[in-house]
């Protein structure tokens, strides 16, 4: 008798998942998910690289404050000529 009830409830409930969509539902969610997760990654190594960047300019600011040349490229002569 248990056994039968066993089966009985077991097939109610591989029935009930075969009438649903859920399983669909979740494998859909988790490739959505997926993909966000690598969007993520990608605009955190971006952010990253940006806050490198102002890190290493940040000591220029003080720098200027003091008094002390522009570093970096040298700027063209050419374009900043005052004209006669």
């Amino acid at each position: 008798m248990w056994e039968l009830t066993k089966k009985y409830w077991k097939d109610v409930w591989n029935g009930f998942w075969n009438k649903t969509t859920i399983d669909e539902k979740v494998v859909e969610t988790a490739k959505e998910v997926k993909r966000r997760v690598k969007n993520v990654k990608e605009e955190l190594k971006d952010v990253g690289k940006a806050i490198k960047e102002v890190g290493s300019q940040i000591d220029d600011v003080g720098n200027a404050m003091v008094g002390e040349k522009r570093k970096g490229r040298k700027t063209d002569k050419r374009f900043y000529q005052k004209k006669k």
